[in-house]
């Protein structure tokens, strides 16, 4: 089994920046990607930014292309999620999650509140 545990959200005004992370212990190699996805008051979850641990292949949600960033530590098995220019519309608890085989995200943590005011 894969143990996810997020921290790093908070609250931020518009056009400022949060940086969250994500450590993973018990069986990573197990998994072969990470990700992040969110969920918004009254909204389904969504994809927003996914990395594989091998070779740091990216994917993210168009909404947030360009103004977040994925990446990862393969020595401490963490992986960041560094979002810029937030909006108002990027409010969600944020949750990490792993991928078993390719990017079908199976494992999920147990989620942070990011706020943005605006």
């Amino acid at each position: 089994q894969v143990q996810l545990v997020e921290s790093g959200g908070g609250l931020v005004q518009a056009g400022g920046s949060l940086r969250l992370s994500c450590a993973a212990s018990g069986r990573t190699f197990s998994s072969n990607a990470m990700g992040w996805f969110r969920q918004a008051p009254g909204k389904d979850r969504d994809f927003v930014a996914g990395i594989t641990w091998s070779d740091g292949t990216t994917r993210y949600a168009d909404s947030v292309k360009d103004r977040f960033t994925i990446s990862r530590d393969n020595a401490k098995m963490t992986v960041d999620l560094q979002m810029n220019s937030l909006k108002p519309d990027d409010t969600a608890v944020y949750y990490c999650v792993a991928a078993s085989v390719g990017w079908a995200y199976d494992k999920w943590g147990q989620g942070t509140q990011v706020t943005v005011s605006s």
